[in-house]
């Protein structure tokens, strides 16, 4: 179920010119293009769940995740489900702004995985700075190829790995992002970052933890042997 609970925030001042000179064409541009974004860059502070991004919404444009994370998916006519891949924070999008970029011919969604603090260069602004500067249009096409190659992972994994591995997979990538050998989660989040069943997860979980891999407890994962699980990645990636 799709819910919109947002707020704009205005952002002025410091800030402004701190955010705006974080962008990774900003070194490029104009003076005249400069003041263009500090005048039109806003947040978007989205709650759980919220959704960001969906086909038949605004054409967002350029987006960098503040604080949060964002999933973008895909969504068949049957209601299933794909995760393709996860934004964090300080990590920019543009498959959102399929009004500017012709490329983009699928429909992605995108949905807050928490609360989300999310800068936005709005899609007229980004629209006339790739017609103009051809460093923002290289800058466009290479976080284009960076995504393309994070959902073409996704596709192998889901073709070519055992579900033993993706799940190992995705357990050490937790941990290595959150520090912590200890994992806050469902077995239907996981299943649905790995684009697969509950049962099959819990069923998987279950025989890892036989196994000495990890422990498991109600809504967490405790790894236990971090080394056995990387092996196991280590042997998927080489397969």
């Amino acid at each position: 179920m799709e819910k919109n609970e947002e707020k704009e925030e205005l952002c002025v001042g410091a800030e402004t010119d701190k955010l705006s000179a974080a962008l990774p064409f900003w070194n490029k541009l104009s003076d005249a293009e400069q003041k263009l974004i500090r005048e039109h860059i806003l947040i978007r502070v989205f709650d759980k769940h919220s959704t960001v991004f969906s086909r038949g919404s605004e054409c967002l444009g350029f987006i960098r995740v503040l604080s949060g994370s964002v999933r973008t998916y895909l969504t068949s006519e049957e209601g299933r489900e794909v995760t393709l891949y996860h934004l964090r924070a300080g990590e920019d999008d543009v498959l959102s702004a399929s009004c500017v970029v012709s490329q983009i011919t699928f429909d992605t969604q995108m949905e807050a995985e928490g609360k989300s603090r999310i800068l936005i260069v709005p899609s007229m602004v980004l629209a006339r700075l790739k017609e103009n500067n051809i460093y923002v249009r290289c800058i466009i096409y290479e976080l284009l190829a960076r995504r393309f190659s994070d959902v073409t992972w996704t596709f192998q994994e889901v073709l070519f790995l055992r579900i033993d591995q993706r799940i190992a997979s995705w357990i050490v990538q937790t941990c290595e992002q959150s520090g912590s050998t200890e994992i806050t989660v469902t077995h239907d989040q996981i299943a649905r970052d790995i684009n697969t069943a509950r049962e099959v997860v819990a069923r998987m979980i279950k025989r890892l933890a036989e196994e000495g891999m990890l422990r498991a407890g109600r809504g967490k994962i405790y790894v236990t042997d971090p080394n056995m699980l990387k092996k196991l990645c280590l042997n998927c990636r080489q397969e």
